[in-house]
């Protein structure tokens, strides 16, 4: 099969599809804010850990200029389970965890939820319950700085 019969995409693999329709790491790192911590604004994501450097944040990809928000679609809220399985995936990762970890005891007892195969499937609920209400999972937790960004 010809590229034009592939849309443009380089094949027709559904991993190859999922990556090329997300585009790159910063779009799970900004997916992330939004759906955990209610970031909305180029500044609050300027605020992120990561660093995300402006001109990423002012990719025509990622942002309106038109509008003030970054906003979650319902394809962004179906990705929730995508993020949801990497946080189990690092967490059972030997060289995830063998780093220094700072975050709140909300954001460790989610992860301990989500590793349980029993508490797993209503916080995937949860989290996307809240955001289709325009809200955020961590809401009301003030987050912890990374102690390795200092």
């Amino acid at each position: 099969m010809g590229r034009d019969g592939l849309k443009g995409r380089r094949s027709d693999c559904p991993i190859n599809f999922a990556t090329e329709v997300l585009g790159d790491r910063w779009s799970l790192v900004i997916l992330r804010d939004v759906v955990f911590w209610g970031k909305h604004t180029y500044g609050e994501f300027l605020g992120s850990d990561e660093r995300i450097a402006t001109n990423i944040l002012a990719s025509p990809d990622l942002h309106d200029r038109r509008k003030d928000r970054f906003d979650l679609t319902e394809r962004g809220i179906a990705l929730v389970p995508v993020l949801v399985e990497l946080t189990c995936w690092s967490a059972r990762n030997e060289d995830w965890r063998s780093l220094p970890h700072g975050g709140t005891e909300a954001q460790h007892r989610f992860v301990a939820g989500l590793l349980d195969g029993r508490t797993k499937g209503r916080l995937v609920r949860k989290i996307q319950a809240a955001a289709r209400r325009g809200s955020h999972y961590f809401e009301g937790v003030l987050p912890v700085s990374n102690p390795r960004r200092k």
